[in-house]
């Protein structure tokens, strides 16, 4: 099965742009951004980790990042809880300060910011979120926000994963990763919560080194280059839907809906497609994704469908099909496209306590290969000549089924005689 998974991916892998010419969601030259968002609550007081205090451990951590930050990377500092002591809850759950703008790397400014921090009141990490969103706002590079807390959010009802779900919906491609220090039950699931609904990661941490080095290989992570999909929308009919040319692109869906796009396929074209759809909410058992391929008119010419149940973090499935050559002699219409219509569609449910907006993160993977000289080499997905490969396993099972029927009555001869 992981041979057969490994060799989809391969199968449905967008081919790379040729020399000078742009992947779509990227811009050559485009400025890496990363904004390290630390929580400086009351809490950080406490002293266990390696011997020293939480807010010690971080800010040796941060200034060991800082020396080997990519000289291209711009980076910002943002604090929460880090100014107001009171117990004013409206007053407390405001307090987040940009402590350092996004921009070109001041190693000895960005220390001497951090050193002058002291632990002192709230968690707000539902606004230090939204302000970092639009702390990082601008620019077609890589985007990420590393929080670093040792706590849940003691702000409700702003839910801090609610937020995480509305930054990934405006499509600005800014992904969270989360941190927590010595976290307890309710601080891991908040802060998984928020990593999952942008696509970004949880770690644990219990030492000071721990917490260095996970930090250090996310900045180092924002800095390489990598596909941003492009945001798209695609329609409740072919008709009307989006042209995709070969890229990566992404969507939102709403449970249990139907979205379409179209592709132009030229004669003697292979349309590879996939889809990736994300459960960044709790959803219930059983649940599939279907990705269809049609033509104008509705006559189905392949699909490919994935299913399960239990917990998934995202389900993908994806389809190949070869536009056979032309054989007309009309030069106006030997070479015309044949418009496909893609069909997503997924059968995930969830709970009434589950908010429904906005939809489920989709990624929709288009590219368009040279295809092969006979349309029924790609008789079905990951099966190539699929009929021959049938009756030669048909053919494999009767001659050795007979083999074994042999044996196992000359066996039986020699024990009677014996």
């Amino acid at each position: 099965m992981c041979g057969l998974l490994a060799a989809m991916a391969v199968a449905l892998s967008p081919t790379p742009a040729a020399a000078g010419e742009p992947t779509p969601g990227t811009a050559p030259g485009a400025a890496p951004k990363v904004e390290l968002t630390l929580d400086v609550s009351g809490s950080m007081r406490a002293r266990d980790i390696d011997g020293q205090s939480r807010m010690a451990a971080a800010k040796q951590a941060f200034n060991e990042v800082l020396d080997a930050v990519p000289k291209d990377v711009q980076l910002g500092i943002r604090t929460l809880g880090a100014t107001y002591p009171g117990n004013d809850r409206q007053v407390g759950c405001q307090d987040t300060k940009l402590l350092y703008p996004v921009g070109p790397l001041d190693r000895t400014e960005a220390k001497t910011a951090v050193a002058t921090l002291v632990p002192t009141g709230w968690t707000p990490i539902g606004p230090a979120l939204q302000a970092a969103a639009k702390d990082l706002k601008g620019g077609d590079g890589q985007r990420r926000i590393v929080l670093i807390t040792d706590g849940e959010d003691t702000c409700q009802p702003l839910d801090p994963c609610q937020v995480a779900r509305d930054i990934a919906a405006q499509g600005i491609h800014l992904t969270v990763d989360t941190l927590g220090l010595l976290p307890d039950a309710k601080t891991r699931s908040q802060l998984s919560c928020i990593a999952e609904a942008t696509g970004g990661t949880y770690t644990s941490v219990q030492h000071t080194n721990q917490l260095r080095d996970r930090v250090h290989q996310l900045v180092d992570r924002t800095a390489r280059r990598v596909t941003t999909p492009v945001a798209t929308q695609g329609a409740a009919q072919c008709a009307t839907a989006p042209e995709l040319k070969p890229g990566l692109y992404s969507d939102r869906e709403k449970f249990a809906e139907h979205r379409w796009y179209r592709v132009d396929v030229k004669p003697g074209q292979e349309l590879r497609a996939s889809v990736s759809i994300g459960a960044d909410r709790a959803v219930n058992d059983d649940y599939g994704v279907l990705l269809r391929a049609s033509t104008v008119h509705g006559r189905e010419i392949v699909r490919g469908a994935e299913a399960g149940d239990g917990r998934t973090d995202v389900l993908s499935t994806g389809l190949r099909y070869a536009k056979s050559e032309a054989t007309s002699s009309d030069d106006a219409t030997k070479d015309a496209p044949e418009t496909v219509c893609l069909q997503v569609s997924n059968s995930f449910s969830a709970g009434p306590s589950v908010k429904t907006e906005p939809g489920l993160p989709v990624e929709l993977a288009v590219d368009l290969v040279d295809g092969p000289h006979d349309a029924s080499d790609v008789a079905s997905f990951g099966l190539g000549r699929g009929w021959w490969l049938l009756g030669a396993l048909l053919l494999a099972g009767f001659v050795g089924g007979v083999v074994w029927g042999w044996i196992s009555r000359w066996r039986i001869t020699v024990w009677r005689t014996n």
